[in-house]
């Protein structure tokens, strides 16, 4: 038995209806359905098993609901029921009037309503509820588009260790088109969206934008498209091109109802050369531009006039809206001018269809065109482009692409135009009509190997094995965490033993970061905590932080305690006065201070710490991309300038540090060590300061680190708080 797959999707992939009194199920149309189901098929046959988990398309009253879910089980389904009037709200208020057209770069469609919102927030949590009754241990949920960007995050709150994938299948916006959303909503869906462990992009600049926003908006760094959420999880984004199933569609075209009908249609056009457009009732489809475009085509070049024809198929929207209204009068009335102006008694320029194609009659109109027109304005992948190359089996016919459909990445050997430029448009069509049919097949050749390779099946295989890795990768991180039984022996090692040191970094582990480091003063609880500690006479307690000794005594002056300040430059046992670590000049500090001061003016925000052996430039409250630019910029610098001497450059997350060789945690904790003989040696800390420290403990001894980074320690631990929780339970056996 394989595992479970839970496909989660606003509409399942076949609309319930009512006929006569009984409950009927029809297809749903679309290329998500389709190449979803080929990939599941595909599955199946190998053992996994899966559920598809949507809204039926109707309502449906308490007594119909059984029936309809043992219609549904019987084709893997599993109906989530909604009313009409809240899924109406939900689909044509937040989803069609907030985000599709914000997210397809018409930010003037967009409507702001906090009623829509909530409906919007209402379903999803509805879908969290179906899912959850039905979810068991091992099962991996695959949520699917912009509809149900808020269902990761409100799983995991209820299932946290789910395995959960997200794909987007319409454009991710840019940061500047994103941040229009109310503030509120904005982080919402990023955190929505980030509760998933997979996050999959039609194309590289989608998840860009991504990234990028959850860095402006949320403050979540990523590295190469790895990032951790809540201080543990580890996520993934990446881009997994959607594509078709290749070997289906050439399958299909053989068949003979297929090559029936493409048969009639030759016959109906006789020798006209075709062009087609097909396309959903959208305006980000772009179909006026076209049809404009055609027109200048005819009267620039009169030669094709009663030479070609335009096979115009317009498919019904199911997005009510009064855009859609307004757009299909602007259609009927362009093809009627059209028509008009250029239509002759035996011919029509264009022959416009407004109606749903079935799935044959598709492939027939795709044999039969010479040449198809695929220029939407904006679209987050565009099937029907990989659908007309894949179904030409002779290897003939020419694809007109959009550079702004997401298909473009993958189809570079069509005729990529910009669907706002008429004149482009115009003269792609000129050299598509010309085009001699070697070059066709050479064109098509190269687009179809990749689509025959990389089809919907991989497409899927490939999201679902890497979600695995990124759960796999996870389950690594967790077998470092402490866990129970290692902090029992570790408290049992230490109430048994006689000399004990502990050495406690400040930042990061005892307490959280600060925007300013001046503001992070240690509180009564932590200082009550290290006094018990530090009372206990067989201990050595030591404070090992990268902060000026002067603060370090101000904070824990009342506390009998060791200091080690500025990452091990200045040593202050218990009792006794600063001592320097090593002899070192600092009268370098002079060339390095103007190198950081003038990287000041140019990052507002960042400010320069000067220590005694060391400067510190830090740029924690900086606008994060900004400060990634020019902290690498510094950093060259100031390597560049440290060539050949005896400093190095040191850098931290929100910080960067130029001190001596020599000086670091590690020297510092060895001169201690060497003093006495310790039974019991704890070390815990959150930095890249820290690993010198780690590096030189003796092998008995327990090291922790901070976060859910690589690291010379044994064990890591989540966040400040557990640390400080271990704290408070070595103090219980102190008492003791």
């Amino acid at each position: 038995m394989g595992m479970r797959l839970l496909v989660v999707s606003n509409r399942l992939p076949f609309t319930a209806a009512s006929e006569d009194g009984e409950l009927v199920l029809h297809a749903s149309p679309g290329g998500l359905v389709s190449g979803l189901t080929s990939y599941l098929n595909a599955a199946k046959t190998s053992g996994n098993e899966y559920l598809w988990i949507g809204w039926p398309g109707i309502e449906i009253d308490d007594k119909s609901r059984d029936k309809l879910k043992s219609k549904a089980a019987k084709q893997h389904a599993l109906p989530v029921f909604i009313d009409a009037s809240t899924m109406d709200r939900f689909y044509h208020g937040f989803c069609n009037s907030t985000i599709w057209p914000l997210f397809h770069y018409f930010p003037s469609f967009a409507k702001f309503r906090e009623e829509d919102w909530n409906d919007y927030v209402k379903v999803n949590e509805i879908f969290r509820d179906s899912i959850i009754k039905v979810a068991e241990p091992g099962d991996t949920v695959w949520v699917h588009d912009y509809h149900l960007m808020l269902l990761p995050r409100l799983l995991r709150e209820k299932i946290p260790d789910l395995s959960i994938g997200f794909f987007l299948h319409t454009p991710f916006p840019s940061y500047d088109v994103f941040r229009t959303l109310p503030t509120k909503w904005r982080k919402q869906i990023l955190e929505g969206i980030l509760g998933a462990d997979l996050i999959g992009f039609h194309t590289i600049d989608y998840t860009q934008h991504f990234l990028r926003c959850i860095l402006r908006i949320l403050g979540v760094e990523n590295n190469f498209g790895q990032l951790v959420v809540d201080d543990e999880r580890a996520v993934r984004v990446d881009t997994f091109p959607m594509s078709v199933d290749f070997r289906q569609i050439r399958e299909t075209i053989k068949t003979s109802v297929a090559q029936n009908e493409a048969r009639i249609l030759r016959s109906t056009l006789g020798n006209l050369k075709t062009v087609l457009s097909l396309d959903r009732l959208d305006y980000t489809k772009g179909i006026k531009h076209r049809l404009e475009a055609f027109a200048t085509f005819l009267n620039q070049y009169p030669e094709w006039q009663r030479r070609v024809v335009l096979l115009l198929s317009v498919v019904p929207s199911r997005i009510g809206s009064e855009h859609y209204e307004e757009m299909k009068e602007e259609i009927d009335k362009l093809v009627g001018n059209i028509n008009g102006k250029f239509g002759t008694i035996d011919w029509t320029p264009i022959v416009y269809r407004y109606r749903f194609l079935p799935y044959n009659e598709l492939l027939a109109v795709f044999a039969v065109s010479d040449v198809a027109l695929v220029t939407p304005l904006r679209d987050g992948m565009n099937l029907i482009a990989k659908e007309y190359v894949a179904s030409r089996a002779d290897r003939k016919g020419i694809l007109i692409l959009s550079e702004m459909a997401g298909a473009s990445r993958e189809l570079g050997e069509a005729l990529i135009i910009n669907p706002n430029d008429q004149s482009e448009i115009v003269e792609a069509l000129k050299t598509a009509l010309d085009m001699p049919e070697e070059e066709q097949i050479r064109r098509n050749q190269v687009m179809q190997t990749r689509l025959e390779h990389y089809d919907v099946i991989r497409w899927g295989q490939e999201f679902v094995s890497e979600l695995g890795s990124v759960k796999q990768q996870q389950k690594q991180f967790n077998a470092r965490l402490m866990d129970k039984s290692t902090k029992e022996r570790l408290i049992k090692d230490y109430a048994e033993s006689e000399r004990r040191i502990l050495f406690l970094d400040y930042d990061g582990t005892l307490s959280p970061f600060k925007e300013r480091p001046d503001t992070a003063i240690p509180g009564a609880i932590l200082l009550g905590i290290l006094n018990t500690l530090a009372e206990d006479f067989r201990n050595d307690l030591v404070i090992i932080s990268g902060r000026q000794k002067s603060l370090l005594e101000k904070w824990f002056s009342g506390l009998t305690i060791g200091l080690i300040a500025e990452h091990g430059a200045w040593i202050k046992e218990k009792n006794k006065d600063w001592v320097p670590a090593i002899k070192v000049e600092s009268n370098w500090k002079e060339k390095v201070l103007p190198i950081m001061r003038s990287h000041e003016d140019r990052l507002p925000g960042s400010f320069t710490e000067e220590k005694e052996f060391s400067l510190v430039w830090n740029f924690r409250s900086a606008d994060p991309e900004l400060a990634s630019v020019r902290s690498k910029e510094l950093a060259d610098e100031l390597s560049y300038f440290s060539e050949n001497t005896d400093l190095q450059v040191l850098q931290a997350s929100k910080s960067i540090e130029v001190r001596n060789i020599g000086i670091d945690k590690g020297t510092a904790a060895k001169l201690l060590l060497a003093e006495k003989a310790f039974d019991f040696v704890l070390a815990v800390g959150d930095d890249q300061a820290d690993e010198d420290l780690f590096k030189v403990l003796p092998d008995k001894s327990y090291s922790i680190k901070v976060g859910l980074s690589k690291s010379y320690a044994n064990y890591n631990l989540k966040n400040h708080r557990e640390v400080v929780q271990l704290l408070t339970e070595l103090t219980k056996t102190t008492k003791a």
